[in-house]
C-alpha cells in the first residue's frame, strides 16, 4: 500500500522527487471503515515538508453500510467552524488506486478517544465534567449549524421536521429485516411502540452525526479537539443524537444526564422534551440492534473476518434488548 499511496500523493502534493510513506498502520476496531495513519514526506519548492494523515477505506463488509462521499460532505461542512474536525484533502470514489474508495484527510495530533480513560483515568479526575459539558455544547453547535449552503443536500435528501422520526425507522427496520439472523422479539415489538406513538415533530431538520458518543471524539484535559466518524451522519431530528450520546450502553457518567440536557439546551436554544426523548431512547436501541445484526451477518456470510463485528453482536446484542425493555417500561 505504501508504494500506492506514494504514487497518488505525489502529483497533488507537488513532490519534486516523490513522496515517502513511513508509519502506516491500519487502526484496530473500526466497524465500517479501515482506517489508516501514516505520515508523509516529500520536497515541494526545494523545501522539505511532511505532514500526518489519516486514510478511510471502505472494507469488503462492515456494521454499516454507508457512502464515502456522503461522509466526506458532512466532514467538509464543518471545516473552519467551531465544531472540531480533520481537514479533508481527497476523495476517490473508484477502486483505483487502493482497491476501494477512499478519501485521505489531515490527522490531528493532539487527544485520545480510549473510552476507560475518559470514564475513569486519573489523569482526567480533572477535567471530566468540563469534557463532558463541552461534549454537549459541540454538539449544540453541530444541530445549530447552517447546512443548506454547503454541499450537504447535494448527497443527501432532506426530510420535513414531521417525517424524520418516520424515516430514520424505516431505514433501521429494513436494515433488521435485511440481516437478523433469528427472531427479534423485543426490537420487534419496540418497532410497533415506535410506529404508534410517534414523537412530536423536530424542531428543526439538523445535522445529525448518527453515532456522536464518548469514543469518537479526540478529548484531553483541554476539551475536545475533534470530532470524528461521521459515516452515519444525515439530516434529521436532532433529538436523535441527544438520546444515542445519553444512552446507557455507552454513556459514561461524566456528567449527570440532567446537566447533559441542561447543556445542551442552554448552548442550542432547543429544548429536549420528555416525550421527544424517550422515543428516540427507545428508537436508539433499535438502531443499534440494527447495526450488531448487520455485521453478525457479514461475519457468518463470510464476506468479512473482522472480529468486531461477531464481537459486538455477541457482547451487546442481548444487553441492547435490556436497554430496549427499560426504555419501554419506564412510561408504562
Amino acid at each position: 500500500m505504501e508504494s500506492k499511496l506514494a504514487s497518488y500523493l505525489a502529483p497533488r502534493l507537488e513532490a519534486e522527487d516523490g513522496v515517502a510513506i513511513s508509519n502506516l498502520f491500519r487502526i484496530p476496531g473500526g466497524a465500517s471503515r479501515e482506517t489508516w495513519m501514516f505520515d508523509a514526506a516529500w520536497r515541494a519548492g526545494g523545501e522539505a515538508k511532511s505532514a500526518p494523515f489519516v486514510l478511510r477505506m471502505d472494507p469488503p463488509a462492515s456494521l454499516v453500510e454507508s457512502e464515502r462521499e456522503v461522509e466526506y460532505a458532512f466532514y467538509r461542512a464543518f471545516e473552519g467552524t467551531n465544531v472540531p474536525v480533520p481537514r479533508m484533502r481527497w476523495l476517490e470514489l473508484g477502486l483505483e488506486p487502493l482497491g476501494a474508495p477512499f478519501f485521505i484527510m489531515d490527522r490531528i495530533t493532539v487527544g485520545e478517544t480510549n473510552v476507560q480513560n475518559l470514564a475513569s483515568g486519573p489523569q482526567y479526575d480533572g477535567a471530566r465534567a468540563m469534557i463532558g459539558r463541552r461534549m454537549y455544547e459541540v454538539l449544540a453547535a453541530i444541530h445549530t449549524a447552517e447546512w443548506s449552503g454547503t454541499d450537504i443536500p447535494k448527497v443527501v435528501k432532506p426530510p420535513t421536521p414531521a417525517t424524520c422520526w418516520r424515516e430514520a425507522l424505516d431505514y433501521w427496520e429494513g436494515m433488521i429485516d435485511a440481516n437478523e439472523l433469528s427472531p427479534q422479539p423485543i426490537i420487534r415489538a419496540a418497532i410497533r411502540w415506535l410506529r404508534a406513538n410517534p414523537p412530536p415533530p423536530a424542531q428543526r431538520v439538523s445535522v445529525v452525526h448518527g453515532d456522536y458518543r464518548v469514543g469518537n471524539f479526540l478529548y484531553s484535559n483541554d476539551g475536545i479537539h475533534g470530532v470524528l466518524d461521521w459515516e452515519m451522519a444525515h439530516l434529521g431530528d436532532p433529538i436523535e443524537d441527544v438520546a444515542w450520546a445519553m444512552h446507557e450502553i455507552w454513556h459514561r457518567d461524566l456528567i449527570p444526564r440532567a446537566e447533559c440536557i441542561a447543556v445542551y439546551e442552554e448552548a442550542s436554544g432547543l429544548k429536549v422534551a420528555p416525550e421527544a426523548l424517550r422515543w428516540w431512547d427507545v428508537f436508539t436501541g433499535v438502531k443499534a440492534q440494527g447495526i450488531w445484526l448487520t455485521g453478525a451477518r457479514s461475519f457468518q456470510e463470510g464476506r468479512s473476518s473482522e472480529l468486531i463485528l461477531v464481537a459486538a453482536a455477541y457482547s451487546l446484542v442481548n444487553r441492547t434488548d435490556e436497554a430496549v425493555l427499560q426504555s419501554l417500561g419506564r412510561g408504562a
